[in-house]
């Protein structure tokens, strides 16, 4: 693992865990200092983490962690429905020509495993790259990099609202990679569906007295 990984790791967990709270500076110099590592590859974490939407850079303040709002997460829910659900429907599209969801299965148990353990903070990284890999199977590359800011979002909300019965988020996502390794597209999307809306207003309900409305 390069340093750049190391870092943009470890700024990420203490994100999630909010260590560094929506809006927090983060500044180069104190991280380096904190961490341990030069500046270079901290600046490289930092953009990386701006990359996938948990950070956002300005030529003024520098880096700073994002601050995320409700109407972030509703319009979040709305990117899911709509790339999310094409991405389960090409996957099994891509399953049924023949192409490998051995990952998919990996990633599957992994999450499984962490829901059997009621590991609370591995079970949004497991469920976010299994997200991620249903994606990645469908080989598209403008869906792939159209997604990819909003993988760092998805976790966050998935570690803001852990309390939710993750049981039951462990089932649906059994149905879903079910239905892309079986190769049916169309069940694959409407499970993929069903299971993003099926999360918006509890999601909310739960940020209501954490996020701020805008």
């Amino acid at each position: 693992m390069s340093h750049v990984d190391r870092v943009a790791r470890t700024l990420r967990a203490a994100i999630l865990a909010g260590v560094h709270p929506p809006g927090a500076r983060l500044r180069e110099r104190d991280l380096s200092e904190a961490l341990g590592y030069s500046r270079v590859p901290v600046r490289e974490a930092l953009s990386r983490l701006a990359a996938d939407g948990l950070v956002e850079l300005s030529p003024r303040r520098g880096a700073s962690v994002r601050r995320l709002t409700l109407r972030d997460v509703d319009e979040l829910f709305d990117l899911r429905l709509s790339l999310e659900v094409l991405a389960a429907r090409r996957a099994a599209q891509v399953a049924a020509a023949g192409g490998s969801t051995v990952r998919l299965r990996q990633l599957m148990e992994a999450a499984e495993d962490a829901t059997r353990r009621a590991a609370v903070r591995e079970i949004p990284a497991a469920n976010t790259a299994l997200h991620a890999e249903i994606v990645a199977l469908t080989g598209n590359r403008m869906l792939r990099t159209t997604l990819q800011p909003s993988l760092g979002l998805v976790q966050w909300v998935f570690t803001l609202t852990g309390d939710r019965d993750q049981r039951v988020q462990c089932s649906e996502h059994q149905d879903i990679c079910a239905a892309i390794h079986s190769g049916l597209p169309d069940l694959a999307a409407a499970l993929a569906y069903t299971h993003i809306e099926r999360g918006r207003a509890p999601s909310l309900a739960t940020l209501a007295d954490v996020l701020p409305a805008e």
